[in-house]
């Protein structure tokens, strides 16, 4: 294997309705510190990260103007709720080198990749922070 899969990197969690409502609980009752927010147009989402010791959790909302990006459409199918786990990786061209996307910017300066629920039973990222990336 060409490629070290690192930790998990973070829990991406569907949210309806803004950004400030789905941190609450994680703020005002588990007393945990939100990031800032984020938006990755080219996914179509608005996202902060909650930092949760070694891992982070990831809310995120759809903010394409018909609620159709991939975060509107899982949340029409599937309601609110888990939609991702993320693990980090140390080289993503490698970890994804016989699929046929390359990967792409994601949120927190990472660069990502995705594997079907089909292939991994649940939406599995891929992620590398940008700033070890060599293109």
């Amino acid at each position: 294997m060409a490629f070290k899969t690192i930790c998990v990197d973070h829990v991406g969690i569907a949210c309806a309705g803004t950004l400030e409502e789905a941190a609450k609980i994680y703020t005002e009752v588990l007393g945990l510190k939100a990031t800032g927010t984020e938006e990755v147009k080219e996914q179509g989402v608005a996202t902060v990260f909650v930092p949760c010791g070694e891992t982070l959790i990831e809310l995120l909302v759809d903010i394409t103007e018909n609620n159709d990006g991939p975060i509107g459409k899982y949340i029409a199918k599937n309601g609110p709720g888990i939609q991702h786990m993320a693990l980090r990786v140390d080289d993503i061209k490698a970890a994804i080198a016989d699929m046929t996307k390359a990967p792409r910017n994601g949120a927190g300066q990472m660069k990502i990749a995705f594997i079907h629920p089909k292939s991994a039973g649940l939406l599995l990222e891929l992620c590398q922070p940008a700033a070890t990336y060599k293109d």
